[in-house]
């Protein structure tokens, strides 16, 4: 199966802020793990990241119309609690979503609790690091088949 991770706003500084609730491990380390993870089962995948809420959109867009993976991992960071176009992207595809977090989001502030994503997304899993990501890849390709 075909995967592109998307990883949205402050991702870039896993493994640097709020270790506590993010982990030691950077980006770079996590997606290590997945393509590794991805490379043993026969799987491919391929990572983007941004900052921007449109470049976000547009990437999701871009793999709608040009068809470049199976499934899309989605760790939309804050973006999840309020980014109705992240949202509008998401309803506007067809290609399956997973909605992912490092940490149990449900466990930490109250504003964390509530995803304006979820409703449209495939699933999600949350609170596991670098398995959320690697159990949404196995829930896809289960539930897919």
């Amino acid at each position: 199966m075909k995967f592109l991770v998307i990883n949205g706003v402050n991702l870039n500084l896993t493994g640097k802020r709020e270790k506590g609730v993010y982990g030691t491990e950077t980006l770079d380390e996590l997606n290590a793990k997945i393509a590794e993870y991805c490379k043993k089962n026969g799987d491919e995948v391929r990572f983007y990241q941004s900052n921007v809420e449109g470049e976000l959109v547009n990437a999701l867009h871009e793999t709608f119309l040009q068809r470049t993976c199976d499934a899309v991992i989605l760790n939309a960071g804050a973006f999840t609690h309020y980014s109705y176009a992240l949202r509008d992207a998401i309803s506007a595809i067809d290609i399956p979503v997973v909605e992912v977090h490092l940490s149990n989001v449900h466990a930490r502030e109250e504003f964390r609790k509530t995803s304006v994503l979820s409703s449209v997304c495939k699933g999600v899993v949350c609170g596991f690091g670098v398995g959320s990501y690697i159990a949404a890849m196995e829930g896809l390709k289960v539930s897919l088949r």
